[in-house]
């Protein structure tokens, strides 16, 4: 019985909390995947990205109304994944949705990265444009 109970505990509890990555930890996985100068940005862009995006949170969700962004990255429904609900979804990284929202963020990466190659830049995230963008971001990447 109380291994039962452990297990259903390890299995409930995760769901709904999700895994904030530290800040410097986030910096060696950005560094690891090839984000300094992709597109043009920096590591520290990344960081204020997810940090305004998802405050380091794999399991971010925002419900935008006809839309919505899941993920450490905010990827939205209407363009790059499929969530079962949103009207007229592309699914331009071709995944489901909530596979953004677990701690495996290998897919949040590949598609994040997609997004900004077709972008050209970091510009379809609104929390990047409102608070990094032309901003000194090197507090985001210091000590790390």
């Amino acid at each position: 019985l109380l291994s039962f109970l452990f297990v259903f505990l390890a299995l409930a509890l995760p769901g709904t909390q999700g895994k904030i990555i530290p800040r410097c930890e986030m910096v060696k996985i950005l560094r690891r995947n090839g984000f300094e100068g992709f597109e043009g940005r920096t590591v520290a862009d990344w960081m204020c990205l997810v940090k305004h995006e998802s405050n380091y949170n794999t399991r971010a969700y925002n419900n935008n109304g006809p839309s919505r962004d899941y993920g450490i990255f905010q990827i939205n429904s209407k363009y790059w994944c499929n969530d079962g609900r949103t009207s007229g979804s592309k699914n331009a990284c071709h995944i489901s949705c909530s596979k953004l929202q677990d701690d495996n963020i290998e897919d949040d990466i590949r598609c994040a990265k997609k997004i900004a190659r077709e972008a050209r830049g970091l510009t379809p995230w609104y929390g990047w444009k409102n608070n990094c963008r032309g901003r000194n971001l090197s507090s985001y990447v210091r000590g790390c």
